[in-house]
């Protein structure tokens, strides 16, 4: 059932995806590019995924992820920086693995627990890096912030954002470029959706409190200033639903994470993507690995990453999930975030 806005003071929860949209989805392709108001990414990662949708999605695929050897120079960092793993010998990564979907980070289709995803491949490159076992904890988005900071998790690779207020309690290690899609049923006459003017009349599907929602919310006071209709942004509970609401044209476009949309249009052939846009528009801000600030596992970890980029990992792990779109070319400690928030 569809939920109009003006209806409810207050919805509960993410909807769409809650490992994707609870991550804040912004982005950015550099450090350089963190406050610029016009970015533009291009490109769609559809037929980059279109030979993920062919993969083995049961635990089988583990199997199968890009390795690294131990980073001397990581694991000389990680020695000297103090740092002790929670669990000695492992590295406790939280990741929504319950709760997420590819491609990024989801649970395998046979035993419901195996961490799969470019997420979990990432996550997994880290760890061998640092010459630690990978070890995946299932946790709800919500409670990874507490996790983090008391030292119940080693660090989090899930789709999180940089922003200025994240930094003043966390750390972090760029690792990915993020994009927002918006994507509508395959023969709709929709052909773009860039900019405000676009969305004007349109019923739009979005995740109550994520700043895709933030955006159409601001392109709608945009509209409404210029004297044009705003567009109606509606709520699901569920993706099914979002979906039939999509294909029966109740509503004209389903504006959400593009990894995640991109998938979903490869794999059915039911959607199509019609637009791009930076996740923190107007300012974008870069995906990254977040740890407890100050602990010392940051430099290490960014130490691997930049290791993976070098030897062709990580490249390997796009590769796997269709997200070529989404690399950058160098992680970074600590880039600039997302600014604060009155």
């Amino acid at each position: 059932m569809a939920i109009n806005k003006k209806q409810i003071g207050v919805i509960v929860g993410a909807v769409v995806v809650v490992a994707l949209a609870g991550g804040g989805i912004a982005l950015a392709a550099n450090a350089n590019s963190s406050t610029s108001a016009d970015v533009k990414p291009t490109g769609s990662t559809e037929e980059q995924v279109a030979a993920a949708t062919s993969f083995d999605l049961t635990s089988k695929n583990a199997d199968d992820r890009p390795s690294i050897d131990p980073v001397a120079d990581a694991v000389a960092s990680l020695k000297a920086s103090g740092f002790q793993p929670i669990e000695p010998g492992k590295l406790t990564v939280a990741q929504t693995v319950a709760s997420g979907a590819p491609p990024l980070v989801f649970a395998a289709s046979d035993d419901n627990t195996t961490a799969l995803g470019s997420e979990a491949d990432f996550a997994a490159l880290v760890a061998d890096g640092l010459g630690l076992e990978y070890n995946p904890v299932s946790v709800d988005w919500a409670d990874w912030p507490l996790g983090i900071q008391s030292g119940k998790y080693d660090i989090i690779l899930n789709n999180v954002t940089v922003t200025e207020e994240r930094k003043e309690l966390y750390d972090f290690a760029s690792y990915r470029v993020d994009l927002l899609g918006f994507y509508v049923k395959a023969d709709s006459d929709i052909a773009s959706i860039e900019e405000a003017k676009d969305i004007s009349g349109l019923t739009v599907i979005v995740g109550s409190g994520t700043n895709q929602e933030k955006i159409l919310l601001a392109w709608n006071e945009e509209l409404t200033a210029a004297g044009d209709k705003p567009a109606e942004l509606v709520y699901y509970n569920d993706t099914a639903a979002a979906n039939l609401a999509i294909q029966s044209g109740r509503a004209d476009a389903y504006f959400e994470p593009n990894a995640t949309g991109a998938y979903a249009a490869a794999s059915t052939g039911d959607t199509k993507l019609v637009g791009t846009i930076s996740g923190g528009w107007p300012q974008t801000a870069d995906i990254a690995a977040a740890t407890k600030k100050g602990n010392g596992l940051i430099d290490a970890v960014n130490i691997v990453l930049n290791a993976a980029i070098d030897g062709g990992e990580y490249q390997e792990v796009l590769d796997r999930w269709g997200l070529d779109s989404e690399s950058v070319p160098t992680s970074e400690v600590n880039p600039p975030g997302l600014p604060k928030t009155d």
